[in-house]
């Protein structure tokens, strides 16, 4: 069983909690965690009157960023897109009291984050099966949006699970090497590698780009999502950028100008390798982003109408003919 598959028969044992705003949805994850905390899924439900599609939504890592991407939910929801704010593993009311949010993905070891990445993922795929058993919106084409780290989740769950029909990938890139050495984000794994290594002696930028040098020639070529898996060193298991070539559903993706917690870098090429994407680039840093969530909001939304509602509904014109 590849790392990415997992038991769809685990009951979800879904609890409800009713307020003005929406539904917090928990229920059971399909793996062990590294905290018990961990062990329950929670997701917020935000109701649209009149939906006219789904959408799960991804925040970065970090607690401080849940309350203010929060805001996206509420305007979808309003805008007549159902949305199903996740929290990641590790974060919120799934992590420790004293945690910032997100700890155990910050590693040294690819392989300690590739069971973590991957967790993520496995939650997104749990929360849709669980979607697929609410009646009132299981027929409405679904889409998915991440900040972040919630884009390189979206990304890799963009290529795993074809279910979902569109994503937004805001804020966010691939390529291990542009982000450990130069995002201001990941000082810890920094420290880590140059403490301890890891398995496959990445101690500094130079090792890390001998290491990698070899395999990222090969993404753009991979065949299947399988080869991803004979990549090495292993850090390419759990890379947006491994996955990139298999996003075959429409992508919008927003990127700042002035970023400096996602690299150019990095953001640019992942964006070369997306075979159906578009680029909107944004006059903001990483978190300044946030003063343009108006405009981030009426444009994923026209995206999302453009490619969930109107090729649906042109697909169905043309079967009818």
């Amino acid at each position: 069983m590849f790392i990415y598959e997992y038991d769809k028969t685990v009951p979800f044992n879904l609890k409800v909690e009713r307020t003005e705003k929406y539904d917090l949805l928990s229920y059971d994850t399909v793996y062990e965690p590294d905290i018990p905390e961990s062990k329950r899924i929670y997701t917020y439900r935000f109701h649209s009157e009149s939906p006219w599609a789904k959408l799960i939504f991804l925040h970065g890592i970090g607690n401080g960023h849940v309350p203010y991407l929060m805001w996206f939910g509420e305007y979808f929801a309003s805008r007549g897109i159902e949305t199903f704010f996740m929290i990641h593993p590790y974060h919120m009311q799934r992590a420790k009291p004293d945690w910032n949010g997100g700890e155990p993905f910050f590693h040294h070891s690819p392989a300690h984050c590739i069971v973590r990445f991957h967790q993520a993922i496995k939650d997104v795929r749990r929360t849709l099966d669980l979607i697929e058993t609410f009646e009132e919106v299981a027929n409405l084409p679904t889409g998915i949006m991440g900040f972040s780290f919630g884009g390189m989740i979206t990304a890799m769950s963009l290529a795993l699970d074809k279910r979902l029909e569109a994503g937004i990938i805001a804020f966010s890139g691939g390529d291990w090497r542009w982000i450990n050495w130069y995002s201001p984000y990941v000082e810890p794994v920094r420290e880590g590698y140059k403490k301890y290594s890891n398995e496959w002696g990445c101690k500094d930028e130079a090792k890390c780009v001998e290491l990698r040098s070899a395999s990222r020639k090969k993404v753009h070529a991979l065949k299947s999502i399988e080869e991803i898996f004979s990549l090495t060193p292993t850090c390419f298991h759990y890379d947006p950028i491994s996955y990139a070539k298999f996003i075959n559903q429409p992508v919008l993706m927003f990127t700042g100008v002035f970023d400096k917690v996602i690299p150019h870098q990095a953001s640019n090429g992942f964006y070369r390798l997306l075979p159906n994407a578009k680029k909107i680039p944004v006059p903001s840093g990483h978190k300044s982003s946030y003063l343009f969530r108006r405009f981030i909001g009426k444009a994923s939304e026209k995206f999302l109408k453009e490619h969930l509602v109107e090729k649906r509904t042109q697909n169905l014109s043309s079967k009818a003919i």
